[in-house]
């Protein structure tokens, strides 16, 4: 007993050693950087935005209901607003209605760099309309924002990029490499059809980018629990998704004579089994990376549990999996989204359905989440089925070590002092897996600070973005292709 008392003490002070050295050897890996020069905002820049935000270029699901005269609208304004950048960077129309813009670098053999974003919008849901304080296309600047949908998704990237090149064009800057600026049409309906046509071009062409930019994630007020600093969290990968059909067929007729288990109760005890299933919960490559580069500036605690993953990554997942957004980032997630029946309470469906939304952690498949809700509900009646315009891969997970991905967390350090910038991993799905097939590095971010209120604005009632906010994308953006441009 003694031995075996004297080993476990051993035991507890090897572990408490090598716990204390990793945690002293964790140390910040954020970069020195100077702040950027100040660079002067034109004054009609906010209000050039707020007119973008009066196109409704929305993107519905029903092909049959696209706006062609709010796309035309919208692409006039850029013309109008923007006259250096549409005289000097060649312009075309790709798929009828994406825009791709070529600005020629003084140096051919330098890689180019490919930024993204997109002209289109989600609708506003139906009834909410009087919810907003503004209306949803109106426009309208006030209180020290700009208002409308599409003010944060995604027409702030598209109209602050054409910004930020007038800017630089004003100053006679003459880019020593390629820079490419990419605006889908489609991109809220999978971009299927915009940014599928723009890739394939480009690949078609030759272009091999150094990196691509996306919109993405923004910089985080108040997001990481134990960081008081902003967090700039880039975008090294996305999560995939798939959404299932399930369908249960049954004889019908009148609710009065209903057999013993019905259409409608079979779906549903196959649609609870699946939330109640989960698939399970695990760091991966970009979360990891996301806590070891945050880890360094938490108190001593918390630095100590994340210099330790190897030791206390069940704990991590454990706490991480009781809020919605934390889960979301440490497992596949199970979202019931649709359920359809009977036309009339009093008659029994012949065919009961619903659809689940699957968004795939990086490491899992779409195979992985059909074979999981198989085996979950492990009922032969359920019929189950991807829907076939709604299945997208993970992407594979873009290097953080890369030059690109340092010169992204230089600016973004030059430009937003004391940020911390940090790999993350994008939930939703984006524009640039279309890209992948061109170059490895793929990032995403949106240069501007939120906090988790704000990030119910996007795709919700009020969306909004501040003027001030708005002015340092610009300025991020300045820095960002002036330095591409060989400053």
């Amino acid at each position: 007993m003694k031995r075996a008392l004297a080993a476990l003490a051993a035991l507890v002070v090897v572990l408490a050693t090598v716990v204390a050295v990793r945690t002293a050897r964790f140390r910040s890996k954020q970069l020195d950087v100077s702040p950027a020069p100040a660079v002067a905002v034109d004054p009609g820049a906010p209000e050039r935005l707020a007119a973008a935000l009066r196109f409704a270029t929305v993107s519905y699901q029903d092909p049959a209901r696209f706006d062609a005269a709010a796309f035309t609208g919208f692409q006039r304004h850029l013309a109008a607003s923007f006259p250096l950048v549409h005289r000097t960077l060649e312009r075309e129309t790709v798929a009828e209605w994406s825009l791709l813009y070529r600005w020629a670098g003084r140096d051919p053999a330098l890689p180019p760099a490919l930024l993204l974003a997109h002209q289109d919008v989600v609708p506003v849901e139906p009834g909410t309309e009087a919810q907003w304080t503004h209306p949803p296309f109106a426009g309208v600047i006030a209180d020290g924002f700009v208002w409308g949908r599409g003010a944060m998704d995604d027409k702030a990237s598209v109209v602050g990029l054409l910004e930020a090149v007038e800017t630089l064009l004003r100053a006679h800057v003459e880019p020593a490499r390629t820079i490419y600026l990419a605006f889908g049409h489609d991109e809220e309906v999978g971009g299927v059809h915009g940014a599928t046509a723009i890739a394939k071009l480009l690949g078609e062409r030759g272009v091999a980018p150094e990196y691509v930019l996306d919109e993405g994630l923004p910089i985080g007020v108040d997001m990481v629990p134990g960081v008081a600093a902003p967090v700039a969290m880039v975008g090294v990968a996305e999560k995939g998704y798939v959404s299932l059909e399930l369908t249960v067929d049954g004889a019908g007729g009148h609710s009065s004579m209903p057999p013993a288990v019905t259409p409608v109760g079979i779906l549903a005890a196959a649609v609870a089994a699946l939330e109640r299933h989960q698939m399970p919960a695990a760091l991966c490559g970009p979360m990891r990376h996301f806590f070891e580069s945050v880890g360094p500036e938490m108190p001593l605690p918390l630095r100590a549990v994340f210099a330790n993953l190897w030791l206390t990554s069940p704990v991590v997942v454990g706490r991480l999996t009781g809020t919605p957004v934390w889960n979301a980032t440490v497992r596949t997630t199970t979202a019931p989204t649709m359920l359809e029946g009977s036309v009339k309470e009093n008659v029994l469906p012949t065919r009961a359905r619903a659809v689940v939304n699957f968004r795939i952690l990086p490491g899992e498949s779409v195979a992985d989440v059909v074979a999981h809700a198989r085996t979950t509900i492990a009922d032969e009646r359920v019929h189950l089925q991807p829907l076939p315009d709604s299945v997208s891969e993970p992407s594979p997970e873009s290097p953080a070590g890369a030059s690109s991905f340092v010169r992204v967390a230089r600016t973004i350090r030059a430009v937003f002092p004391g940020t911390i910038a940090t790999p993350a991993l994008v939930l939703g799905a984006t524009d640039s897996r279309r890209y992948r097939t061109l170059t490895p590095n793929v990032y995403r971010f949106l240069p501007w600070h939120a906090t988790t209120e704000d990030l119910h604005r996007v795709h919700g009632t009020n969306e909004r973005l501040a003027v001030a906010e708005y002015e340092d994308a610009v300025r991020f953006y300045v820095a960002l292709l002036a330095e591409r441009a060989g400053r």
